[in-house]
């Protein structure tokens, strides 16, 4: 199953700036968020972006890094996209945790638009665009 184009972003206004246009989208964390910020921060980010923007079709990916720990957490917190480095000795253990949950789980972040970047906001647009 393939991703819609995905857009890094790293707080609310990020996640409301990527919905704006109203176009397909999928909301990336930054590398490692499970970290720093947890699972009901992700949770509680993306839920307000949807409630603002409900028309919007978006999809969400949580990247974990290297912690299986906090994978399995954002599954019982019922996150349905992670990634987790596939280095990971417990990267099947996860795995099989993600396809019992109906969850994906991905071994690298697909390519995306990283909002941080200086006028990417301008390029949102164009991005999302899908292809022809």
């Amino acid at each position: 199953m393939s991703l819609r184009p995905a857009v890094i972003v790293h707080g609310l206004a990020d996640a409301l700036t990527a919905l704006a246009p109203g176009l397909p989208v999928t909301l990336l964390s930054a590398r490692g968020a499970a970290l720093y910020g947890g699972c009901g921060w992700w949770q509680a980010l993306v839920a307000a972006a949807r409630a603002a923007y409900p028309a919007t079709v978006a999809e969400d990916l949580l990247d974990c890094a290297d912690a299986p720990g906090r994978a399995l957490e954002a599954l019982r917190c019922g996150i349905k996209g992670l990634i987790l480095d596939p280095d990971c000795p417990a990267f099947p253990a996860v795995q099989r945790a993600a396809t019992a949950a109906g969850a994906r789980l991905l071994s690298a972040a697909p390519p995306a638009l990283d909002l941080f970047e200086r006028g990417a906001a301008r390029r949102l647009a164009a991005w999302l665009e899908p292809p022809g």
